[in-house]
This record gives structure tokens, sequence and C-alpha cells, in this order.
């Protein structure tokens, strides 16, 4: 059985190729390739989001009775990270390597903290929490992108 772990960790992964393909090309000077690469990281980014704030966190504060714990730090720094999307966009649009390149350095951080933090106690929190659902939830998670 796959557990939230499993699938949100994979599309973690995703998210990474496309984020570091999306760096690639604008450190390669090819602003196509670069806009589309980015344009693909940004709606990866925003899907995995979307399963998360409109599926898991509701289901997980539902369950837990709490919507002050770990699901309000990770909306949080989804919005940090749509900040500096924007930042990465307005960059890529006047094509200036540099201000995308260091709005996307301070991403990589914060991704890497939030994944970490998703990964070793959300997630499993989660699978405890909603054992009995878990199946359905990512059959709706799964959906969102189809």
């Amino acid at each position: 059985m796959t557990t939230f772990s499993d699938y949100m960790g994979g599309d973690h992964q995703r998210c990474d190729q496309l984020f570091a393909d999306a760096e690639a090309a604008v450190e390669g000077g090819d602003w196509q390739k670069a806009g589309d690469a980015h344009r693909a990281f940004i709606d990866g980014m925003q899907h995995h989001f979307g399963m998360e704030e409109e599926v898991l966190f509701p289901a997980f504060e539902a369950a837990s009775g709490s919507t002050m714990g770990p699901t309000a730090v990770m909306r949080h720094e989804h919005e940090q990270m749509r900040a500096l999307f924007a930042e990465m966009d307005q960059a890529l649009a006047q094509q200036r390597a540099d201000d995308y390149l260091g709005a996307s350095e301070t991403l990589l951080i914060l991704m890497q903290q939030h994944n970490a933090k998703e990964e070793q106690m959300l997630y499993p929190m989660s699978e405890q929490v909603l054992a009995a659902e878990q199946e359905e939830l990512l059959q709706r998670m799964q959906a969102r992108g189809e």
C-alpha cells in the first residue's frame, strides 16, 4: 500500500528535478527553455501545494482537532515559497539571471527544510492519524492531477 510518505516524498523529488532543470536553463542563458522549465516547476509546485492544502491538511486537521499545529507552519512556508516564485517570475521576465538565481538559492534552502519537516514529521503523523482514510485521501490527491 502506498503511504503519504511514499507518494508525497516522490512528488518532492519530481519537483526538485523540475527546479534543477529551471535553474540550469537560467544558468545557461537559454531564456526560452528557462521560461518553459520555470513554468513546469511552478505548475508542479502549485499542484503539490494543492494536494496538501485542499486534501491532506484539512483531513489531518479534522482528525487531529488542530489547525494551529504542523499544517499551519506548512501553509506559512508555502506562502513564503509563493513569494519567491513571484520574485523568480519577475527576474525571468526581465532576463536577470543573477536575480533569478539569488531567489532560487533562498528557495532551495526553504524547500529543503520544508520537505524534511513534511517527510520526517507531518507525513508519518498523517499516516497514524489518517490510517483508515489514507487510501481514499491518496486517491483524491492523485485525482487532482488528472
